[in-house]
């Protein structure tokens, strides 16, 4: 099925009367690494001048909910805490509630601050991560490595620190640890920041893949998992909602998959080629503009009227 592509105001006005909830991916959709994309302050001002319903679906998992609130006010961006859905927090509830780790076990943790934060918030116990013990560039020495038999699970994030320390040291829990739970927050390649790209957390579990020849549980887009952790804390009417995003084989999947319209820009991962003519993606959203800030346009609109 064909995409419309928005290129008059008209087209914009119809898309914002016919949505209520409004979900938005925020790398390469809100902003690029530190930098807003321009016009989208603007925008998302419109929105909640209509009283749209604002929900932010992040496959990030460097960032907790609390830490994300402080990116969208140092960006002067209004956004709450329980607007705010990461990957990080979606494997945390995962974690303690979907299929109930059990309190003596633990989580061994490839990933940053943030994904430990929600881990804390929902009570989950974890080692790994950020520790000095694992933060190092000596070799590793499997002969004094003490495995811990109370982890149940290894969970892997996007990790900028990550070395032969950690990947060695998740290797075995999946290994030795009877019924170790094989967990990604996200199974992004790539993600966009402002001038280019750098290895996502996908990347980041890519090495234990291919030594145990297992693929990981993904928890982020666009696995239902993390829709389902959207619709237990908002209730929205799918018909009347749409997804924004800028990665056709996460952001726009997420929403076919959830029964909610797509609309695609073009400030990110995906370009114009990616979905059109021969060996365009079969993942087809429903509506396409080259930025978010190309609705700007209707705040010009609306002074006229």
């Amino acid at each position: 099925m064909p995409f419309t592509k928005l290129s008059g105001v008209e087209e914009l006005q119809t898309l914002l009367d016919s949505f209520d909830t409004w979900m938005f991916d925020c790398d390469g959709v809100i902003w690029h690494g530190d930098h807003l994309i321009p016009g989208v302050r603007q925008v998302l001002a419109l929105l909640r001048s209509h009283n749209k319903h604002m929900i932010f679906v992040t496959n990030n998992a460097t960032k907790s909910r609390k830490s994300y609130k402080n990116k969208f006010d140092k960006l002067d961006v209004q956004a709450e805490v329980d607007e705010i859905f990461g990957s990080a927090y979606a494997s945390a509830v995962y974690l303690s509630s979907v299929v109930k780790l059990p309190k003596e076990k633990k989580v061994y943790v490839i990933g940053e601050s943030g994904l430990e934060e929600e881990l804390n918030n929902e009570g989950v116990a974890h080692i790994g991560g950020t520790s000095k013990e694992d933060n190092t560039f000596e070799p590793f020495d499997l002969h004094s490595f003490k495995p811990d038999p109370t982890v149940g699970a290894v969970l892997c994030g996007l990790d900028t620190k990550i070395n032969y320390t950690k990947l060695a040291k998740a290797q075995q829990y999946l290994t030795l640890n009877p019924g170790c739970l094989f967990l990604a927050t996200n199974e992004d390649p790539t993600f966009p920041v402002n001038g280019g790209y750098l290895p996502g957390a996908g990347s980041i579990s890519a090495p234990l893949r291919y030594m145990l020849k297992r693929d990981p549980t993904a928890i982020g887009k666009p696995n239902s998992t993390m829709l389902d952790c959207v619709k237990a804390k908002h209730d929205f009417d799918p018909q009347r909602t749409i997804m924004v995003g800028d990665r056709l084989d996460t952001d726009i999947l997420f929403g076919i998959r959830g029964g909610v319209s797509t609309l695609l820009v073009l400030t990110g991962v995906t370009t114009e080629s990616d979905i059109t003519g021969p060996g365009a993606s079969p993942i087809t959203p429903d509506f396409v503009t080259q930025s978010l800030g190309d609705l700007v346009a209707l705040i010009g609109e609306e002074n006229r009227i």
